[in-house]
C-alpha cells in the first residue's frame, strides 16, 4: 500500500442494530468523501471499511454477538462524527470475503 493511502488503524467506532436489524456503524469524521465505498468482513471479529483510495478504517475487535447480524446484512448506513454532529452518512454494501488476514 503506498504512502498515499491511509488506513485508520485506531478501529475506534460504534456499531448499532435496530429492530428491524439494519445496522449503523459510527466513526470519526475523515477527510475526502467515500468514493464507492464497501465493507470486507469475513465472519470475524475485524472488519475493513475501504472509504477510497485513499483511506480505509479498520473495525477491530467486532463483538461475537454482533457477528452473525454484519454477515446477515447487504449494506450498512455509516455515518461520520465530527464535534458531536453527524458530518455525513452513508449506506456501504457489505462485501463478505474468505479472510480479511490474507488481504494483508
Amino acid at each position: 500500500m503506498s504512502e498515499n493511502n491511509k488506513i485508520n488503524q485506531k478501529g475506534r467506532y460504534d456499531m448499532l442494530q435496530n429492530t428491524a436489524g439494519e445496522i449503523l456503524i459510527i466513526i470519526e469524521y475523515c477527510e475526502g468523501g467515500p468514493e464507492n465505498p464497501r465493507i470486507l468482513y469475513d465472519g470475524g471479529d475485524t472488519a475493513l471499511l475501504y472509504r477510497s483510495r485513499e483511506s480505509a478504517f479498520v473495525l477491530n475487535d467486532i463483538a461475537e454477538e454482533a457477528h452473525a447480524p454484519l454477515k446477515s446484512v447487504s449494506e450498512v448506513l455509516v455515518a461520520e462524527i465530527e464535534n458531536d454532529d453527524v458530518a455525513r452518512e452513508y449506506k456501504v454494501p457489505m462485501r463478505i470475503i474468505r479472510s480479511i488476514k490474507d488481504l494483508g
